[in-house]
C-alpha cells in the first residue's frame, strides 16, 4: 500500500514511486448522470473517458479522425504488392514509468500481453561512438555512475572539464521548483554549462531532447532536467521500455474501445468539434461535422478540451462562450486570461516519418530500434519486423524487411519531397545494405501538431483547470505539476481532467501515480543546493 492507502498498481515497482489521491468531493452526489463531452479521442481523451465512465458518467467521445488513437492512431493501406498493412505516425517507447498510462491499457489487457520489451536500444554518433543501455542498475545514481564509468561518449579526460555543480542540478529536480530555477534557460544553454562531452551530448542528451520535436535550442532547461529525471535519475525502473506487438490500432485501441464501449462511453468519429457554445438544455452545446455530412450539435454538462495544441487552440478561438462564468462572461478576469493564454499554445517544428517495405532484409544484427546522433535529420532508425507481428510476417512472406527513419524537428517551410530523400541517403550510410535494396512501397506522413516547450513558457502554460469548472483540458501540452512527459503526461492529464469533474459531482476520483517528485537522494539533493548557492 502507499502511504495514502492507494494500492500500488501492478508493474509499479519502484519503492519510491508516489502516489497522488484525487481531492475529496467538493459537494454530495448529484442525482441526475452528468454528460461529458470529450473532444479528441487521443490518450488524454480516452484516459478522461474511462475515469469519467468508471464513475456512471455518461461520456461521449468526438474524434475528428476516422479512428481512435490520436497521434498513435494507425489506418490500413494497401501495398503496391496487394499487401494490407497498418500505417501510422512511427514507433513510441512505453516506458515502466509511465504508470497511468500502463494502468489505462490494463483496462483491456490485464496482463499488458499486447507489449514486449526492447531490452536494449543502442545509441550510434556518426563518427563512431556507440553507447547501449543494456547492464546498467536499474537504481540511481549507480545507472548514471555506470554508464560514466563505460560508456565512450565519457572518455576520462573530457569528464575531467564538466562543471560539476551545473551537473548536479540535475539530481535535484524537484517539481515545479525547477521550473523556476530552469525554465528561462534552453536544454543547449544548460548542456553548455555543464560542459558535458561532445560525443556525450550527442548520443546522451541531445538524442533525448529531440523527442520532444524540437531542437535543443528550442527547449527549456527545466523540460530537460525534468525528462532524465523521469527517464533516468530520478526513477529506479530502468531504461527498459515495451513496444507493441501489434500495430497500434489492434494492440491498443480496438481492445480499449471495446472495453470502454461496455462501460457506455461513445464513440463518434470523422466527426470533427468546431465550436462549444452555450447551451439550453444542457449547460453546453457542441457543434460539429458529421461523417455523412452536414452538422451535428450535441449537449452536455461538462467538457473536456483533449485535441492537439493546434486543435484545442482553434476550438476555444471559434468558442467564444468558453471561459469565465458569471457576470461579464468569458471575456471578463480569468476568462479573458486563460483564452489569452490558450491563444498562446505553441506547436513544435515538423517531423517526418518514412516506411520502407524492402524486397530484401536489413542484416540479422541490425537492433529493432537504434538512436542516431550527428546527422543533419536522421535521428532513429526502426526494423518493425524484429518486434510487429504484422511486419514480420510480411517480411517473412517475401524475404524482404519493414525499415522506419524518424526525423524529428524539421525547418519550418521545408520541401517534404526533398527531406525523404536525405533521410533515406542518411540511413544508407547507417545501414549500407539499403544501397542495395529495393523499396517495394513506401509511406511518409509529416506532421507538425506535437506541443513545444519553449525556453521561459512554463509559467503561461495552461494546466487542467479553466475558468470555468465545467471545463477542463487533456494533453501532452498541459501543464500537470508532476514529472511526467510525453504519452505519461497525456495520460496523467486526462485523469486530473476527469478528476477536477468528479469533485464536483460529489463523486470518488483515482489515484495518479508518479515516479518520485524530487531528487531521491537527500544528500546529493543538498550538495545541489549548496553548489548553487556557492556559485
Amino acid at each position: 500500500m502507499a502511504a495514502d492507502g492507494a494500492a500500488r498498481p501492478e508493474g509499479v515497482r519502484d519503492p519510491l514511486a508516489e502516489a497522488v489521491p484525487p481531492a475529496p468531493p467538493i459537494g454530495p452526489r448529484t442525482a441526475a448522470v452528468p454528460h461529458v463531452a470529450v473532444v479528441g479521442g487521443g490518450i488524454a481523451g480516452l484516459a478522461a473517458a474511462c475515469a469519467l465512465a468508471e464513475r456512471d458518467v455518461d461520456v461521449t467521445v468526438f474524434e475528428r479522425e476516422p479512428s481512435l488513437g490520436g497521434r498513435l492512431r494507425g489506418w490500413t493501406t494497401t501495398l503496391s504488392d496487394g499487401s494490407p498493412a497498418t500505417m501510422t505516425r512511427g514507433f513510441h517507447a512505453f516506458f515502466r514509468q509511465y504508470y497511468n498510462l500502463r494502468a489505462l491499457l490494463r483496462r483491456a489487457d490485464p496482463g499488458l500481453d499486447s507489449l514486449v520489451p526492447l531490452t536494449d536500444y543502442p545509441l550510434v554518433h556518426r563518427n563512431g561512438p556507440r553507447d547501449r543501455f543494456s547492464g546498467l542498475p536499474p537504481t540511481p545514481p549507480w545507472n548514471a555512475a555506470v554508464l560514466a564509468a563505460t560508456s565512450p561518449s565519457f572518455p576520462p579526460r573530457d569528464l575531467a572539464r564538466v562543471n560539476v555543480p551545473a551537473a548536479l542540478q540535475l539530481l535535484d529536480v524537484d517539481v515545479p521548483g525547477v521550473y523556476e530555477r530552469l525554465d528561462r534557460l534552453s536544454a543547449r544553454d544548460l548542456l553548455e554549462a555543464v560542459r558535458f562531452p561532445p560525443t556525450a551530448r550527442h548520443l546522451a542528451f541531445e538524442v533525448f531532447t529531440r523527442s520532444f520535436f524540437a531542437d535543443p535550442g528550442r527547449l527549456s532547461a527545466a523540460e530537460l532536467a525534468v525528462m532524465f529525471h523521469v527517464y533516468f535519475l530520478g526513477s529506479s525502473e530502468g531504461l527498459v521500455f515495451d513496444v507493441p506487438r501489434s500495430p497500434f490500432p489492434q494492440a491498443l485501441w480496438d481492445p480499449l474501445e471495446r472495453h470502454l464501449a461496455k462501460l457506455g462511453v461513445r464513440f463518434r468519429t470523422a466527426s470533427p468539434v468546431d465550436a462549444v457554445h452555450p447551451g439550453r438544455e444542457h449547460r453546453f452545446s457542441v457543434r460539429g461535422r458529421a461523417p455523412e455530412g452536414g452538422s451535428f450539435e450535441a449537449g452536455a454538462d461538462a467538457v473536456v478540451l483533449a485535441a492537439t495544441p493546434a486543435g484545442t487552440r482553434g476550438l476555444v478561438a471559434a468558442s467564444p462562450g468558453l471561459g469565465a462564468p458569471g457576470p461579464g462572461g468569458p471575456e471578463s478576469g480569468g476568462g479573458r486570461e486563460w483564452r489569452d493564454r490558450m491563444a498562446r499554445v505553441e506547436t513544435a517544428p515538423p517531423f517526418l516519418v518514412s516506411r520502407y517495405w524492402l524486397d530484401r532484409p536489413v542484416r540479422p544484427h541490425r537492433p529493432a530500434f537504434l538512436g542516431t546522433a550527428g546527422y543533419p535529420t536522421l535521428d532513429n532508425v526502426s526494423v518493425l519486423d524484429r518486434y510487429e507481428d504484422e511486419a514480420r510476417a510480411w517480411a517473412r512472406r517475401t524475404g524482404g524487411s519493414v525499415v522506419e527513419l524518424h526525423a524529428y524537428a524539421l525547418e519550418e517551410g521545408c520541401d517534404p519531397v526533398l527531406e525523404r530523400r536525405r533521410l533515406w541517403e542518411q540511413a544508407r550510410t547507417v545501414y549500407p545494405e539499403l544501397a542495395r535494396a529495393r523499396a517495394v512501397d513506401s509511406r511518409h506522413e509529416t506532421r507538425a501538431d506535437c506541443p513545444l516547450f519553449a525556453p521561459g513558457s512554463h509559467r503561461d502554460r495552461c494546466g487542467v483547470a479553466a475558468p470555468d469548472p465545467f471545463v477542463v483540458v487533456a494533453g501532452d501540452h498541459v501543464r500537470t505539476d508532476l514529472p511526467v512527459a510525453l504519452m505519461e503526461r497525456a495520460a496523467t492529464s486526462g485523469l486530473l481532467a476527469a478528476n477536477a469533474l468528479l469533485s464536483r459531482w460529489g463523486r470518488p476520483g483515482h489515484t495518479v501515480w508518479t515516479v518520485p517528485r524530487r531528487g531521491r537522494s537527500a544528500p546529493l539533493r543538498a550538495l545541489a543546493r549548496w553548489a548553487r548557492r556557492s556559485r
